[in-house]
Formats: structure tokens, sequence, C-alpha cells
């Protein structure tokens, strides 16, 4: 009985320790570096997990396609990449912080693919709830 005990008890040491290791610190989750980061592995690898955690809830993504701008809401882009999750875009992904203040910014993503490029001007914004992503515009090139 006593082993039983023992055997329990370390089983639910590690499940315990294991859960808190894989769990971002909160004032981590609240960094600008986070969100961008969140983002950035979203679009580039399909990893979707807390991408809608860093969306502002009036997040607007508007597309160029020649002529036409197509415009997504928050819900059409958390499902749209949650169809892609896991899948890798088979592109070279950058990004450079174009302006920054205590509290927005605005960041440039590149994805180079072999025949064209994409380019997502990010802005984010320093919210109560953290840094969230309240506006993202691409085009292609």
């Amino acid at each position: 009985m006593k082993t039983i005990k023992t055997l329990l008890a370390a089983t639910l040491l590690v499940f315990s320790l294991s859960s808190f290791a894989t769990e971002e610190p909160k004032t981590q989750k609240l960094s600008m570096d986070y969100a961008l980061k969140t983002y950035i592995d979203a679009i580039a690898s399909g990893k979707v997990k807390g991408f809608a955690e860093i969306l502002d809830n009036d997040v607007k993504f508007t597309v160029t396609r020649g002529e036409k701008i197509v415009n997504y809401s928050r819900s059409e882009m958390v499902a749209s990449l949650k169809g892609s999750e896991n899948i890798s875009q088979n592109c070279v992904t950058e990004h450079a912080i174009v302006e920054q203040s205590a509290t927005q910014a605005i960041v440039k993503v590149t994805m180079k693919y072999d025949a064209f490029s994409r380019i997502n001007y990010v802005t984010m914004a320093q919210t109560n709830k953290g840094w969230k992503i309240t506006n993202v515009s691409s085009v292609f090139l």
C-alpha cells in the first residue's frame, strides 16, 4: 500500500510539473515579442496555439490582390489558420520593426516564396491585456 501511495504521489508530481513547464509565463504572454512570435509562427508554420489570444477583438485583416482589396474579420482569420494548422509555408520569413513607441508598433513581416513575396504590415498596440495585433495589411509582390 505504501508503494502504491509513493507511485501515485510521484506520478502526480511529474504531471503537475510538466503541465507548468509547457505554459508560457503570464508576463511573457503580455509582451510584444511574444505576440509577434506567435503571429509569425501561425502564418508561416501553422502553429495556431495562442493565435486568437494575441488578436484584438476589433482586429482587421486587409489583403490587396491587384486592384481588389479584401477584408477579413478576426473570426474569419482564426478559422482560416485553423484550417491550415501544422502546415508550414514554403518560404523564408523575416521581420523588421518599422516604428515603435511605448504603446504602439508597426512591424513589417516578409514571407519570401520562390516566385513572389507576401508583405504583412502588422500594427500592434499595448492594451490592458498585453500587446495585441490591431491591424494586418498584406500585399503580394
